[in-house]
């Protein structure tokens, strides 16, 4: 018991000496505690983008390989979007190795998307991310979403009329798939705080020109969002409503899972079928929620399709007309009274086609 009790001693009284300022040392510890909860002393991936977001989180992380003694595989992703991608990413690259972080720059060769550009490039980096951690066999990624983020998620889907799991937005732990496990360790922090970290150690960031650009929703919502908090709004509430909805999110999840138990087996990881009896015995969040689930699973995604197309397919996988669909990236049909949801086949050159995540 001494012995435990020295050791921490010392990890705290390092840390003291290495956080010179006491701000950033009870953010260091924070995170530490949430990233520990959930990782312990396993090797982890983390993206870098360049911004004061995912700095913080890089150097955050560079404390914690040292104290614990374990290996980080820092990402930059090159999306290839606009052709200066390469040179902000070997931007980022040099920032990192400045500071003696050592970097890995994952570039998308296929096509390049023309429309919905930010989900499409957040399908890219997650498919090269999932990629690089299923073949270095890392278990856990790491990513900057913070307080900020939530909110502003909380308000894009609230805007697009999203259910209890869209409005739950994000949680700090959820599997991404069955070898691959997200945490986020940021949810507890404002933006501004880890800008401040960030100014502090890398003295600066690269500021991305899309968080300008108001033909996308994201910024919009957060151009609202700033009228709002000046007039009145306050945005500690909001926090509170969305850990609100995770928790009855989860309540409605126990039901989901014991659904899925009943009504659905697996005859192979790409291949899911149904009982039709799950319309009549089950509520309509706990049907829609395993019909979500299923999507991805069969799918091999992290995000399932719009809400609002889940609902359409289960209104009519109801009629007793139907007969084929698809949805997410699978086949759905009906056979001897189930549904069977099949996975299609995906372009290998283009991935987001189909991809959810």
């Amino acid at each position: 018991m001494k012995r435990k009790n020295s050791i921490a001693i010392k990890k705290v009284k390092s840390n003291k000496l290495l956080f010179k300022n006491s701000k950033i040392l009870n953010f260091y510890e924070k995170f530490k505690h949430e990233l520990f909860k959930n990782i312990k002393v396993k090797d982890f991936a983390l993206a870098v983008s360049g911004g004061a977001d995912s700095l913080c989180l890089a150097y955050f992380s560079k404390i914690y390989s040292q104290e614990f003694r374990i290996k980080i595989h820092v990402l930059i992703v090159d999306h290839n979007l606009r052709k200066e991608s390469h040179k902000e990413a070997l931007k980022v690259k040099t920032i990192l190795k400045k500071n003696k972080i050592s970097s890995v720059i994952l570039k998308w060769k296929g096509n390049v998307p023309i429309k919905n550009i930010q989900k499409n490039a957040r399908d890219l980096r997650y498919f090269l991310i999932s990629n690089y951690c299923i073949k270095n066999k890392i278990k856990y990624l790491t990513t900057a979403h913070h307080e900020d983020d939530q909110i502003e998620n909380f308000f894009i889907r609230l805007l697009r009329g999203s259910g209890l799991t869209g409005l739950s937005s994000m949680a700090t732990e959820v599997n991404y798939s069955k070898s691959l496990k997200i945490i986020r360790p940021f949810l507890m922090f404002q933006k501004k705080d880890l800008k401040y970290v960030t100014l502090n150690y890398f003295k600066n960031y690269i500021k991305d020109p899309s968080n300008k650009d108001e033909k996308f929703l994201r910024v919009r919502v957060r151009k609202y969002k700033r009228s709002m908090e000046k007039e009145g709004l306050d945005t500690r509430k909001i926090i509170k409503t969305v850990n609100n909805l995770i928790s009855a999110n989860q309540a409605i999840n126990f039901y989901k899972n014991e659904s899925l138990n009943k009504h659905a087996s697996f005859s192979s990881k790409n291949i899911c079928t149904i009982s039709k009896k799950i319309f009549k015995q089950e509520a309509g969040e706990v049907i829609f929620k395993s019909f979500s689930d299923v999507l991805s699973l069969v799918s091999g995604t992290y995000y399932p399709p719009r809400s609002k197309k889940i609902v359409s397919l289960i209104e009519r996988l109801k009629r007793k007309n139907f007969i084929k669909s698809t949805l997410g990236g699978c086949t759905i049909e009906e056979r001897n009274n189930s549904i069977v949801i099949i996975k299609e086949l995906k372009n290998k050159k283009n991935p987001q086609s189909t991809s959810k995540i």
